[in-house]
């Protein structure tokens, strides 16, 4: 990791956890403890020891948040994010094979997982009918206390 102490090192397309967090909408306990776990920890940190993230780290962020509501462990997450990391690599094609098969696998799981989800959301949206037009009898019938 950099550290922008080092004259080395431009804090240059830098952004701090604030920004990040508000362009990512995560919270910044979340992103730090993404870091503390290595999911997606800083590209560096200021001379006061402020994490910095760049652009590409804010795009790691972003799919890690799309990860969440599909239940993706955090395992599978750090593995999800190196599989697509070396999608600009030149690779083998015995590499190329077993990450076709990672991906395919991700692909599988994030569909099933949608699929549960959009399960729940027309449960969810039934509930809601139910009780709207729960309150649209109880609108229109009278009043019993008169």
């Amino acid at each position: 990791m950099a550290v922008a102490s080092d004259p080395a090192v431009s804090t240059a397309g830098m952004h701090q956890i604030g920004e990040v967090a508000e362009a990512v909408n995560l919270s910044l306990r979340t992103i730090r403890y993404y870091d503390e776990v290595g999911v997606v920890p800083p590209s560096g940190r200021s001379a006061g020891g402020f994490r910095l993230y760049t652009d590409a780290d804010i795009e790691r962020l972003r799919l890690v948040r799309h990860m969440k509501p599909l239940d993706f462990t955090l395992d599978e997450m750090r593995d999800l994010l190196q599989a697509r990391d070396r999608l600009t690599e030149e690779i083998t094609d015995e590499d190329r094979t077993e990450l076709l098969g990672r991906l395919g696998m991700y692909a599988a799981t994030a569909e099933s997982r949608c699929s549960k989800l959009r399960d729940e959301l027309a449960a969810a949206e039934a509930m809601a009918t139910m009780l709207h037009r729960d309150a649209s009898v109880l609108r229109e019938s009278p009043d019993p206390s008169g």
